[in-house]
Formats: structure tokens, C-alpha cells, sequence
């Protein structure tokens, strides 16, 4: 790792990758075998920081708002809170830790390689995945959701099954953290250089007397302002590659000059290729989360239990003494932007103030406990992106339209109802206070950032009302640069030539329960696949 200050001004390559996260890094450790490649992080190093690496620190990094944190926050137009890696390794940086492959239909879909799909997968989880520690909430959840006839069971397996399951974890035995800057370690060092603080401001293309325009080269600042080019070295196989997320990749694109005309001229950008699909089909899968507060301890955990309905709704539990330490919710803090008691478009930073001042105000008692959650499939609602600036650290302007679409308000609902089943369970008796005595809770946390299920008289629409009211983001959005649509089937942009984009942001819909796995996978199969292109001169 070198920081972006020591490159020289001019510099060629045979490929270059914006973007050193949870695809980025897999894909430059994959090409550096045969190649020269550049990967070109805005963020720093990952490693040193223990708000990165422990579990307990969950939830530190995205509370951080400095300009030099690992993540950077972003607030939807639909009002909820949410946040991006800025950082080597990405959103596996920041996340919960769930390890899960995409469901088989995904894969044919895709129209991916099986055999090199579960290879790729493999090599993935021989750095990051592990297997966790089932503790006693974690198998109350487990329980539960058997007990509530979310068969059958499969045991722990990285696999998608219907049924309910215990996935993988990047978190290791002892707790700590293991992130996509891990698969580095797989890189030929001699043909990767890797530049942390570089901050590409766009993509040059080459269009004078071309047919198509052509992706040559790339302008990135370091963190003192100073200027650097990288170009590719001449050669019919070189190309650019954008690995910036389902935020940056289409921003870059339409900074780059690609996309829609009327928006890029509107910002005086010079149109490249007018693209109007560059920023469109941006979806995010709602969360919606239920705190269950506890007569009994409870373990720090994250991610580790998931049961995959056979409506679209997959439920997930998180759980923690005092979440991480210090009335700190983890998963669900207001620190974090997590105010599920807010309706999203009130989710000022006045609200989020209050809600952080009544937390500390209360006795830790309250927050002992857990969240059990359910996260739906697709989603089948979309919105799109757009630039907000010309600068590519500010964030762009981003719609997700949760639950526009009916089946996903219908599949939110049912997953709710298999929640208030799993808390009533019989399995869940010990993690759960008696009724009686739950009013008294309710008055005690009538202020905090925490939910219970409605119950009211008409529970199919209170339960509606509270699915949109509480919705909040489990950070899987994806979407921008999509297949059919921005790309091709090879991930290459249509309509100009050396450019490929590889990233969640190429997504129509989200991957098995959780993301990370398939794009780490992806950026082992796409660079496997261009290397064999490239020995096929």
C-alpha cells in the first residue's frame, strides 16, 4: 500500500481499477497475476483500526462523520439514513459480517459459469469466511423461527436453502474482522500497484476519429489536491474498470460524461455518449427491525441465524448487552442514522440529537435485549441517481421509492408477523418479558429509538403503516450500472470501448440474503474470466 502523494504525475498500466472495495480488491489480486494493474482507493488502510476489526466496535465507524472515516454518510430523498465505504475493502469494512452465496436461480440468471462461480466462492471464504459461535440468543432466534414452521432446517452452510440456517461470518473466533483487502493477499505484489487517498475525478476517453469512445485513462488528486494521470499501455486487452460501488460507479460514469445528456449539460459536463440508463434502477431492500428487551443477559452478536421464508422474507437477528458498550445500539443507533421511531422524511439531525439524548437518558436495563429484523428480496421498487455536484466526494442525489411497489409492503408485513410469532415462541420464553410487565418497558423506553409491534385493532394496516413508518436500510442498495441496461452480459459498458464496470452497482436485484459473498465472488470470476480472455491473443 503506497499513499496516492508518492505517484508519479504520468503513469501506464494495463488495467486500472477505481474502487478498492469488496469487488475491487478480489479483482486486482486476480488480474495482478498476469498483468500490470493499478487499483486506486479514495479511502485509507483498514488495518490498525479497531473500530474496523472488532465486533464490539460495530456501528463506531459509521457513526464517525469525519472527513477522514472509514465510511461516509449518506441521506436518501425518501429520508432514510444511510452510509458508504470509504475505505480498502469497502462495505466489508463496515458491515455486520453475514457471509451467504446467492440462490441458485440467481447464478442462471446471471448467466454466470456455475463451476466458476462455487470456485470463486471458495476462494473467497478460504480468507474470510468462518463459521460463528451459536450462543444462547442467536439459538433462541434459531428456535424460533423452526418452532414458527420456517422449515426445514440446514445446519450452518454458506449456501442459499429455504428453510432456516446459520451463514458464515467475516468475523473470525476471536471476534475480529476479516474484509475483502484480505484477498490481497493473493496478488502478485510485482503486478499490483495500489494507491490509497487517490480520488479519481474521472474517466479520459479518446473520441476524435473513433468510431465509439474509447476509455484511456483516468485523472485522480491525492490527498494534498496535486494531480495524477494514469493511462493504459497500448494493447487490445487493457482496460479500465470501475469498482466504486452502486453509489460511485454510476456518479463517475456521469462525471466521466456518460449518461444522461440533458443532466450532464445541465451540470457542464461534456457529453461523451448520452446514456439516460447510467443511474437508473437503484433499489434499496428495506429493513424493518423489532427490539425485544430481555429479563436475561444477552451476547454481543451480530448476523449469524437467518430463516429464508418462501414469500420474500428473510429475518435476522442482532443482539448485544449494551450493543457495543456505552448505550450504543450497534445495528440500530441513532448515532448511526438507524431512527426506525421516525418516520424517514423527519429524520432531521434535530430528531436525531433527541433520540440520542433520551438513549443515554435511560437505565441501561432497557437495553439489554436484541433485534430481531426482516429484510425482503428484490426489491421490485427502483429509483434512480443523479449528480448533486461536479465534485466526486460529495455525495450524489439518490431515490429508492421503498415499497412503491405493493408485494414489497405485502412481503414486509408477512415477515413482521413470522417476528411477532418468533418472539411469542416457546423457544424465545427466556428472552422475553412477560406481558405483564411489558408496559412498564414501554414507558421506560417510550422516548428511545426502539420499536415494538404495533398492536392495534386493525393490524393489517397498522402493520403497513408501521413497515413504511420504521423502514430503515440494511445497507444492500445496488443498482445504477445495470446489466441490459449500462452494461453488457461481460460487464463491459455499452457504447464505448476499454471499459468495464464490476460492482454491486451492476445488480438488478440483491443476492441471496446478503450481498458481500456474491460480490467478492464477482470480482474473483470477472477477473478470472478476463485473464483467460487475455491469454487468448
Amino acid at each position: 500500500m503506497h499513499q496516492a502523494t508518492s505517484a508519479p504525475a504520468v503513469s501506464y498500466f494495463d488495467y486500472i481499477i477505481i474502487g478498492g472495495g469488496t469487488a475491487g480488491c478480489p479483482l486486482s489480486a486476480t488480474l495482478s497475476q498476469n498483468a500490470t494493474v493499478l487499483l486506486l482507493e479514495r479511502g485509507g488502510s483498514p488495518y490498525g483500526n479497531p473500530n474496523i476489526t472488532n465486533l464490539g466496535a460495530f456501528g463506531k465507524t459509521l457513526s464517525d462523520l469525519s472527513h477522514s472515516s472509514p465510511s461516509q454518510r449518506f441521506i436518501s430523498e425518501d429520508g432514510v439514513i444511510s452510509a458508504r465505504a470509504r475505505v480498502l475493502g469497502g462495505g466489508s469494512c463496515l458491515n455486520a459480517g453475514f457471509y451467504s452465496r446467492a440462490e441458485p436461480r440467481y447464478v442462471n440468471d446471471a448467466g454466470w459459469e456455475g463451476q466458476l462461480v462455487n470456485e470463486s466462492y471458495r476462494w473467497v471464504e478460504k480468507k474470510v469466511a468462518f463459521e460463528p459461535p451459536m450462543k444462547q440468543w442467536q439459538s433462541a432466534v434459531r428456535g424460533g423461527l423452526l418452532e414458527v414452521g420456517v422449515h426445514p432446517y440446514n445446519g450452518f452452510t454458506y449456501d442459499h436453502l429455504p428453510g432456516t440456517k446459520v451463514g458464515g461470518t467475516i468475523f473470525d473466533v476471536d471476534g475480529h474482522r476479516h474484509t475483502a483487502a484480505d484477498l490481497l493477499q493473493y496478488a502478485n505484489p510485482s503486478g499490483l500497484t495500489l494507491l490509497l487517498h487517490a480520488s479519481v475525478h474521472k474517466i479520459l476517453f479518446r473520441v476524435k476519429g473513433k468510431k465509439r469512445p474509447i476509455a484511456h485513462g483516468v485523472v485522480f488528486r491525492d490527498a494534498s489536491g496535486k494531480k495524477h494521470r494514469a493511462y493504459l499501455k497500448t494493447g487490445s486487452k487493457n482496460e479500465i474498470i470501475l469498482s466504486a460501488g452502486a453509489l460511485g460507479s454510476p456518479q463517475m460514469l456521469m462525471l466521466s460524461g456518460v449518461g444522461p445528456a440533458d443532466h450532464l449539460e445541465a451540470h457542464n459536463i461534456t457529453v461523451v455518449l448520452d446514456q439516460p440508463l447510467v443511474g437508473q434502477g437503484m433499489s434499496d431492500n428495506p429493513m424493518n427491525a423489532i427490539f425485544v428487551p430481555s429479563p436475561n443477559p444477552v451476547e454481543v452478536s451480530l448476523i449469524q441465524v437467518v430463516g429464508i421464508t418462501n414469500f420474500g422474507s428473510y429475518i435476522e437477528a442482532a443482539s448485544g448487552e449494551n450493543f457495543a458498550g456505552g448505550a450504543d445500539f450497534g445495528m440500530f443507533s441513532p448515532k448511526i442514522g438507524q431512527l426506525s421511531t421516525v418516520p424517514p422524511k423527519q429524520r432531521t439531525p434535530e430528531a436525531l440529537a433527541k433520540a440520542i439524548e433520551a438513549m443515554e437518558a435511560l437505565e441501561p436495563a432497557v437495553f439489554r435485549g436484541g433485534f430481531i429484523l426482516e429484510k425482503i428480496m428484490g426489491p421490485i421498487s427502483t429509483g434512480h441517481l443523479e449528480l448533486r455536484t461536479k465534485n466526486p466526494s460529495d455525495n450524489p442525489s439518490v431515490t429508492f421509492n421503498y415499497f412503491k411497489e405493493p408485494k414489497d409492503l405485502q412481503r414486509c408485513v408477512n415477515g413482521l408477523k413470522i417476528i411477532e410469532n418468533v418472539i411469542e415462541s416457546k423457544a424465545f420464553t427466556q428472552f422475553r418479558y412477560d406481558y405483564l410487565s411489558l408496559p412498564v418497558l414501554l414507558n421506560m423506553t417510550a422516548n428511545a429509538p426502539i420499536n415494538l409491534l404495533p398492536k392495534h385493532a386493525n393490524v393489517s394496516t397498522s402493520l403497513e403503516q408501521f413497515c413504511k413508518d420504521t423502514v430503515m436500510t440494511i445497507w444492500h442498495y445496488h443498482g445504477g450500472c445495470q446489466v441490459g441496461r449500462v452494461i453488457d452480459r461481460d460487464y463491459r459498458v455499452l457504447g464505448v470501448d476499454d471499459l468495464r464496470v464490476i460492482d454491486g452497482s451492476t445488480f438488478n436485484y440483491s443476492p441471496g440474503t446478503n450481498p458481500q459473498a456474491t460480490v467478492m465472488m464477482l470480482g474473483r470470476y470477472m477477473g478470472v474470466k478476463m485473464l483467460r480472455e487475455r491469454l487468448q491473443r
